[in-house]
C-alpha cells in the first residue's frame, strides 16, 4: 500500500470536517441580522437550533449504523453530500418555519459525519497511530469553526448574509464528487476483509439493542449526554453571548469569535499527538488516553470566570482555554471508543453517544434561550466549568481500564 494514501484520506476527512462545523457555524454568525430581516426572537432561535439537534441526534446513531455496514467511504460521503445541499437552501429561505426546515435537513446530514470520519480513520489507522489521525480528522472542525466568522463577514459584506450559506454548500458538493473518486481497496479494512474472506471467519453484527445493554456503552452515552450540551452552548450562544452582555458589534465578533476555535483545532492534534506519545513512552492505551482527558478536565475550570472578567480580551482567551480542553478531551474520548469497540462497532458507539449528545442538548437549548433572554449568561458559565470534571470522575469509576472488548455472535 502507498503510505501517502491514507494520508490524503485523512486530508479530505480534515476537509469534511471543517465543512461541517463551517456550515453550522454560519447560522450563529448571521442569526443577528437574519433576524433584523425575518423577526425571529431568540426563544424562536432556540427552537431552531432544536430543530437542527433532534435530525442531527437520530442520524447520529442511524448514520453510524448506516456506516458499520456500509463502510466510511459511502457514508461520510453521503453525509456530506446531505448537508451540503441542506446550506444552499438556506440561502432562499424567508420564513422561521423555513429556516427549521433547512436546519433539520441539515442536521440530518451532518449526524453522520464523526461517525463516518472515526470510521474512516479505524479503517486507514491501526492504534499506534490513531489518535493522531482522530486529532487531525476531527481538528478540521475547528479549522471550519475558525474560517466561519472572518469568511461569514466576509461574504455577508460583499454579496449579503445568504451567499454565507450557498458558497460552502457549493464547496461541500464539490468535495463529494473528489471523495468519490478515490479508490479504497488498500484500507487496513479491505484488506482484512479479505482475509476474513479465505478463513471463512464470521463478521459479527452486534444489535443496538445488546450494544445499550454494556456497561461501557452506557458509560460513553453518558459522558456525552451531560458533556455535547456545552459545546453546543459554547457553538450556537457565544456570538449572541458577546453582543448582549459584552455589546459587540458584528463586525467586531466576527474579529474575536475565530480564535477560541483555533485553540480547539489545534488541541484536537496535539491532544492525539500527546497520547499516542504517551503510548510510545509505554505507557498503556488506558493510561495514555485518561491522562490527557484528566488534563482537559480540570482546564476547564476556567470556564466559571468568564462572566466576571472585565474585558472581552480576557473572556475570548478563557474561551480559547475551554475549547483547548474540549479539543484534548474528545480526541480521546473518540479514540478511546474505537480502543475499546474496534471493527465492531465503533462508529455505532459513537453515533448512540452523539445522540445522547443531541438529546441533551435538544432538551437544553430552549431553556439556554430562556436563561440567557431573562437573566444572565453567568449561570450557564458556572454549570459549563462543572460538568467536565464530573464526567471524568464517571470515567475513571465505571471504566477503570480501557481495552478492547471481544464479541461472540
Amino acid at each position: 500500500m502507498n503510505p501517502k494514501i491514507k494520508w490524503y484520506i485523512l486530508a479530505m476527512v480534515f476537509i469534511a470536517t471543517g465543512l461541517n462545523f463551517l456550515d453550522r457555524q454560519v447560522l450563529s454568525m448571521t442569526i443577528i441580522k437574519i433576524q433584523e430581516e425575518l423577526s425571529i426572537s431568540d426563544v424562536q432561535y432556540g427552537w431552531v437550533n432544536t430543530g437542527f439537534l433532534v435530525s442531527y441526534a437520530l442520524m447520529f446513531t442511524i448514520g453510524g449504523r448506516l456506516i458499520d455496514k456500509f463502510g466510511g467511504k459511502k457514508g461520510l460521503g453521503f453525509s456530506v453530500g446531505i448537508w451540503s445541499f441542506a446550506s444552499v437552501l438556506h440561502g432562499v429561505m424567508n420564513s422561521f418555519s423555513q429556516l427549521l426546515g433547512f436546519r433539520f435537513l441539515l442536521g440530518v446530514g451532518e449526524g453522520a459525519c464523526f461517525p463516518g470520519a472515526a470510521k474512516t480513520v479505524y479503517e486507514w489507522f491501526d492504534e499506534k497511530q490513531r489518535a493522531l489521525a482522530n486529532g487531525i480528522a476531527i481538528g478540521g472542525a475547528a479549522i471550519g469553526a475558525v474560517a466561519a466568522p472572518p469568511l461569514t463577514i466576509l461574504i455577508a459584506g460583499e454579496y449579503g448574509w445568504r451567499w454565507s450559506f450557498v458558497i460552502p454548500g457549493v464547496i461541500g458538493i464539490v468535495w463529494v464528487i473528489v471523495w468519490f473518486s478515490q479508490s479504497w481497496k488498500n484500507s487496513l479494512h479491505a484488506r482484512e476483509t479479505k482475509v476474513m474472506a479465505t478463513t471463512d471467519e464470521p463478521v459479527v453484527q452486534i444489535s443496538i439493542k445488546r450494544l445499550l445493554k454494556n456497561k461501557t456503552v452506557q458509560v460513553f452515552i453518558l459522558i456525552r449526554f451531560l458533556l455535547d450540551p456545552v459545546f453546543y452552548f459554547l457553538m450556537f450562544w457565544v456570538p449572541k453571548y458577546l453582543n448582549q452582555e459584552r455589546d459587540l458589534s458584528f463586525e467586531r465578533i466576527g474579529e474575536l469569535f475565530w480564535i477560541p476555535f483555533l485553540a480547539l483545532g489545534l488541541s484536537n492534534i496535539l491532544g492525539g499527538w500527546c497520547s499516542d506519545k504517551l503510548v510510545a513512552k509505554n505507557f498503556s492505551i488506558n493510561a495514555a488516553r485518561k491522562w490527557v482527558m484528566g488534563f482537559a478536565a480540570a482546564l476547564t475550570l476556567v470556564a466559571p470566570f468568564i462572566s466576571t472578567v472585565s474585558t472581552v480580551e480576557v473572556a475570548i482567551l478563557l474561551m480559547s482555554l475551554m475549547m483547548l480542553a474540549h479539543g484534548f478531551w474528545i480526541t480521546n474520548y473518540i479514540t478511546a471508543i474505537a480502543d475499546v469497540f474496534g471493527k465492531y462497532a465503533t462508529s455505532s458507539v459513537v453515533g448512540l453517544s452523539g445522540t445522547a449528545g443531541a438529546i441533551s442538548g435538544m432538551i437544553i437549548n430552549p431553556f439556554i434561550g430562556w436563561i440567557a433572554q431573562n437573566y444572565s449568561y453567568g449561570p450557564l458559565w458556572l454549570v459549563s466549568g462543572i460538568m467536565y470534571p464530573l464526567a471524568f470522575v464517571i470515567l475513571m469509576v465505571f471504566i477503570p481500564k480501557i481495552k478492547t472488548i471481544e464479541f461472540s455472535k
